[in-house]
């Protein structure tokens, strides 16, 4: 996979793209959604992020590893304190690490075509839907839900 940071100095954002999906994905784009989202959702300068753009068996395969369901999925979400950073260690002194934001291209383009939109626009909306879980956003209830899609909606300008 290859790897891009974020130049912008409040958050660090690293970004990393399958290597045969690298001319599908706008990462300048993705980068700078992510940084607007951790701003707008006041997330402490430094935090650190990553966004893993793979394909559906990689996405199937963590999703059957950390979540019991053998099935792919369109965004995983992977904060501190989850089964996945357990077996990693952090340095005190670094800089907060918010956590992982893993999004299938396929379920991204297939979503997309569904919904009649361009697949940059869904991998934008996969984007901002990982990083609100991440920042303890959820959708198991009713309010919840609400609150979620409003928060996307505003987020991604609901092009």
């Amino acid at each position: 996979m290859r790897e891009v940071r974020s130049s912008k100095p409040d958050h660090r954002i690293n970004i990393q793209v399958a290597p045969h999906l690298g001319a599908e994905v706008d990462e300048v784009a993705l980068r700078r959604l992510a940084a607007e989202v951790l701003s707008q959702e006041e997330v402490a300068k430094q935090t650190e992020l990553s966004l893993i753009i793979t394909d559906d068996g990689t996405v199937r395969e963590l999703n059957r590893r950390f979540r019991g369901v053998d099935a792919p999925t369109d965004v995983l979400s992977f904060g501190t304190g989850t089964i996945i950073e357990e077996r990693f260690v952090s340095a005190p002194e670094g800089p907060p690490y918010l956590g992982d934001v893993v999004i299938s291209y396929q379920r991204a383009l297939a979503q997309a075509e569904e919904l009649g939109h361009a697949v940059g626009r869904e991998l934008k909306l996969l984007v901002v839907h990982g990083i609100l879980h991440l920042l303890g956003y959820d959708h198991q209830e009713e309010a919840a839900a609400q609150e979620m899609r409003e928060r996307e909606s505003k987020m991604t300008n609901d092009e």
